[in-house]
């Protein structure tokens, strides 16, 4: 058997060999770049009430059809640009997720131009992943006291789509929290991967104006 195939990992991705490559090279991974983040928000947003094999499976047409997740275009895109995405087959044809991710383009852009959206995210970790050590899925939370607060803040911004549940999945697949089982052989290469890179808006500083969420996590 390949070594590879014969690693213990965390399960939740089957046998699927997408989902598994996902699981071993991406999930948990810490991402500081506010793009990339805000196009993971972007289609965590997506997959409520699908899983998410199916958007991950569509992530290539998503890109394509949202000119590469790039805010600062989908920005200025407008109803004739919603008609043509719901003509879209290669992609979840869902007005309401369409729109949403039109509207949270421009709040993307307010919070990076006032902080940068990667530090208006890792702030809440005190800019350093949150490493847990469960043992079984059924220990891992499907939201949490951060995430509930994190999302709170986020509609507060403006932002659609972004409920506890879906902010902890971002969370997790960004490597804000890792909760690869301890089990799993991605947990302690995940965990030496420090939130390096975080960027910052021109002008200002790390982090800056930012207030740090204090209780449990």
């Amino acid at each position: 058997m390949n070594k590879m195939e014969d690693r213990s990992r965390c399960g939740w991705h089957g046998q699927d060999p997408v989902y598994r490559a996902y699981h071993d090279t991406e999930w948990g991974v810490p991402e500081t770049d506010s793009r990339a983040l805000w196009e993971k928000l972007i289609l965590d947003g997506f997959q409520a009430g699908l899983s998410w094999i199916t958007i991950l499976k569509k992530r290539d047409n998503f890109r394509e059809a949202f000119a590469g997740f790039d805010p600062n275009i989908l920005a200025s895109w407008s109803e004739k640009d919603i008609a043509r995405l719901l003509q879209n087959p290669g992609i979840i044809r869902h007005r309401g997720k369409i729109e949403a991710t039109l509207s949270n383009a421009r709040v993307w852009q307010k919070i990076e131009q006032r902080v940068g959206f990667a530090n208006f995210l890792w702030a809440y970790v005190k800019f350093a992943p949150l490493i847990n050590h469960w043992k079984s899925l059924d220990e891992v939370p499907n939201y949490t006291p951060l995430s509930t607060q994190i999302s709170k803040d986020l509609k507060a911004e403006g932002f659609k789509f972004c409920g506890p549940t879906i902010v902890y999945a971002f969370m997790q697949a960004t490597g804000m929290v890792n909760d690869h089982l301890v089990g799993c052989f991605r947990h302690s290469q995940v965990a030496l991967q420090p939130a390096s890179g975080i960027e910052t808006s021109p002008n200002k500083n790390r982090g800056a104006g930012l207030t740090l969420p204090s209780g449990p996590i």
